[in-house]
């Protein structure tokens, strides 16, 4: 199996955490800094979650805490709820999935307005506002809506209520709209009731993401107000009454509550959810506890908490902000599942109790187990290993792994076997104690079958072909049998994603004393090589006959999942030398790689070459031949460098790519996909990346900041911290010179796991030349076999 790294002798052998952080910085983009970071420093006043708002980014601007259940939040009209270019709010809903790509949540939009209730669709009675009258910081939003005289609405949230103030103009008729019927997701039922003079509850159920029809789920919602309501009404579809409740299927169902506001012209709302029923949604309500300015107070304190694992020298503000976005944006998702009283839904349908820990739910597993599981793994530990104890859970009552959960439900989007890195990752990172036997078997099962007819999973559905000749064919899509996606409609990606999957799987394999199934495993991490055409020296799908089908151009070859050969040739990051070596060796690589990321070009004009050669649009996956930093296929791609000797090259790259990142809504290349392109800014930025997904090896590359101070999360280990260091690096040192771990030289381009809890201090010395440092085949991260 993999050589492990062996530690410096005079290591202290004292345990820490990595609480990962830095920043992002372009080459000559950002003008150099003093030391800036300061203990007294307010961090949640560096977030801005306005970035990626626009430029489909699809982050939402509103009121959350870490791994909430409720994110309260307004929405514009865009499909995945707000866009910086829009200029009506239709209402500020409760769920919304951070920089996901297609609609999901926007569950009850409640809208502020006066005079007579005349409308019942959203796109009509919207209020117009401006951002000159919009601020947001973490756990808080305010916005002036222009329309209805002008009405000032204010969102917090807890964990799983969002708090909702509107301060109206004087009047006896200014009501508030609860929209039961349109959410951003397609509605199959929906019903509301006004319980008394204080309480609308209402019960929401959907089905769908990116136009597949999945299951349905349900979510339930309360919402209590701080005072009586005058009158109120309902509707069903275009028809208003005054009945107390009122339903629909896809049509349209709301509620409507009317306050005198002459005189006081507050009012405060509470909205609970659950996913089990409304006796869930009135225990978290009840739960909550505190005035709203507390409850914005108590959001506050909690982000300053987790930002403040981090702090870092050099840079300016500008530089700061990007990054705690960033790291804000990454602490989003997965969110809480579970109610107060630790009752879920499971995947069975079925309700089931979380004792002793936290339920979480939504899994975009084939974005996150690139890089956002492993942040989180070392900045929450103890949530990471909640989380993947529910996605076990998921296993044990679904009856399979998911490959890309919303709420109790499985969505089959995407392709490949993503939940294998996920698991062995919080495995390989000490997570998983007292349950590996369990994981494994789970993971063991999932990579050598098929789920039955009955599952609504299709889980490695190319296995048939790929565990009998090495490879996933390319079929039409009359083949699909089950909603969402199949592996068969992208089979090249479909291989190179289960083969990097087997070669994590080894590892576990290999550590829990499953001799037979390591090998058997890690000869299948290398069925990559049956998708070589020598030919053409670049993967091409083959037919259901073996051979390979489609255009020869790798820019244009289909079965690639959102991307093209050119960007997939670097997914083999299980067995990088053997990649290099069936491309020709180093030297060849090395060209090839070069003309991937248009590196003369880059040397040249970086900031011009990424966002003019790499960059064409946030869903232009196609007809590439250059690498894509707006999505996630070849996101580790920069890090191939340090296996073919050029560590430098890497820091130029990932630089360049940094540029990228800014402090405006456009901020985002691409859809942040729950945090996963924050979390690389956030690890590429200090320099230590996850280059071997679902394994316990980070590649080294130049940091952006000066020093980065990562303070260990006391709830999960007991002291310590890691420092990394390279003075010079936020201004002109982009290049390693040399390396020292704990006070001893290193040379080596990665680190295990093993390696950065045991250690103090990574040490870099920097300057403005590339050096021989980690040019070396010793230097290199190994091969997983």
């Amino acid at each position: 199996m993999r050589r492990r790294a062996t530690r410096p002798p005079a290591w202290r052998g004292r345990k820490a955490v990595l609480v990962l952080a830095a920043a992002l910085a372009g080459a000559g983009l950002l003008p150099p800094q003093p030391s800036s970071a300061r203990a007294e420093e307010d961090l949640t006043s560096l977030v801005n979650p306005f970035i990626g708002t626009a430029h489909e980014g699809n982050t939402f601007p509103g009121a959350a805490v870490p791994f909430g259940m409720v994110q309260l939040s307004p929405d514009t009209g865009h499909a995945t709820g707000y866009d910086y270019q829009d200029t009506h709010i239709r209402g500020f809903s409760a769920v919304h999935l951070s920089g996901v790509g297609c609609a999901l949540g926007g569950d009850l939009p409640v809208l502020p307005t006066t005079g007579e209730v005349t409308q019942t669709d959203s796109a009509r009675y919207a209020a117009e506002f401006s951002h000159r009258e919009e601020t947001a910081r973490p756990g808080y939003y305010r916005v002036r809506l222009a329309s209805y005289g002008g009405i000032t609405a204010e969102l917090t949230a807890t964990a799983r209520t969002g708090l909702q103030r509107y301060t109206f103009p004087a009047t006896d008729k200014a009501n508030v709209l609860l929209n039961s019927g349109q959410p951003l997701h397609r509605t199959v039922a929906s019903s509301i009731e006004v319980v008394d003079d204080h309480t609308v509850r209402s019960a929401i159920t959907g089905r769908g993401f990116c136009g597949q029809d999945t299951l349905p789920y349900t979510v339930y919602t309360v919402t209590r107000f701080n005072r009586p309501f005058t009158a109120h009404g309902t509707w069903e579809g275009e028809k208003l009454s005054t009945a107390r409740r009122a339903s629909a299927t896809t049509g349209r169902s709301g509620a409507w509550v009317r306050f005198d506001t002459t005189r006081d012209r507050r009012v405060e709302a509470t909205t609970a959810i659950s996913y089990v029923d409304a006796a869930g949604a009135e225990a978290n309500l009840r739960a909550t506890r505190g005035s709203f300015d507390r409850i914005v107070q108590a959001a506050g304190e909690e982000w300053e908490q987790r930002l403040a694992d981090v702090r870092v020298e050099g840079g300016g503000r500008t530089l700061r902000r990007a990054f705690y976005t960033a790291l804000y944006h990454a602490l989003l998702s997965p969110n809480i599942g579970s109610d107060a009283d630790g009752r879920y839904t499971g995947w069975d349908q079925r309700v089931h109790r979380a004792n002793g820990f936290t339920y979480y739910q939504n899994w975009s597993l084939w974005d996150t187990y690139r890089s956002q599981a492993q942040l989180l793994s070392l900045i929450a530990p103890r949530e990471a290993r909640d989380m993947a104890r529910s996605v076990l859970r998921v296993e044990q009552e679904g009856g399979w792994l998911p490959k890309w959960g919303y709420g109790t439900v499985e969505t089959n989007v995407m392709t490949g076997d993503p939940v294998t890195p996920y698991l062995t990752n919080a495995y390989q990172q000490g997570l998983l104690t007292g349950y590996e036997e369990e994981a494994y078997q789970a993971l063991r099962r999932n990579a050598d079958g098929v789920p039955p007819a009955g599952s609504p999973s299709v889980g490695r559905d190319g296995n048939p072909r790929y565990l009998r000749d090495g490879y996933v064919p390319l079929m039409p899509r009359s083949q699909r049998h089950k909603p969402g996606e199949s592996d068969l409609e992208q089979g090249a990606s479909a291989t190179l994603e289960y083969a990097l999957a087997d070669g994590a799987l080894a590892e576990m394999a290999h550590d829990l004393g499953h001799r037979a199934d390591a090998d058997r495993f890690a000869d299948r991490s290398r069925n990559y090589r049956h998708l070589f055409d020598a030919g053409t020296g670049f993967f091409r799908p083959r037919d259901a006959h073996g051979a390979f089908t489609g255009s020869a151009d790798p820019a244009r070859s289909p079965g690639f999942h959102e991307g093209t050969a050119w960007q997939y040739q670097w997914l083999v990051q299980q067995d990088l030398p053997g990649l290099i070596e069936l491309l020709g060796g180093r030297e060849a690589a090395n060209r090839r790689l070069d003309s991937f990321f248009a590196y003369d070009k880059l040397r040249a004009d970086p900031a011009r070459t990424a966002r003019e050669v790499w960059v064409h649009g946030p869903y232009d996956y196609y007809s590439a031949e250059h690498y894509n930093p707006e999505n996630e296929p070849d996101i580790n791609a920069p890090y191939t460098y340090l296996s073919t000797g050029q560590p430098w090259k890497t820091a130029d790259v990932v630089r360049a790519a940094l540029g990228l990142y800014t402090d405006s809504p456009d901020g985002i290349p691409g859809n942040d996909d729950l945090g996963t392109m924050s979390a690389w800014l956030v690890l590429s930025a200090i320099g230590l990346y996850p280059v071997q997904p679902g394994t316990d090896v980070w590649g080294l590359s130049t940091p952006a900041f000066d020093r980065v101070e990562l303070r260990l999360d006391r709830r999960w280990f007991p002291e310590g911290h890691f420092t990394v260091s390279a003075p010079g690096a936020s201004a002109d040192g982009r290049y390693v010179q040399s390396a020292r771990l704990d006070g001893f030289a290193f040379d080596r381009t990665y680190l295990t796991t093993a390696a950065i809890r045991d250690g103090e201090e990574l040490e870099f010395t920097v300057g403005p030349a590339p050096s021989r440092w980690g040019t070396a085949r010793s230097a290199a991260p190994p091969a997983i076999g």
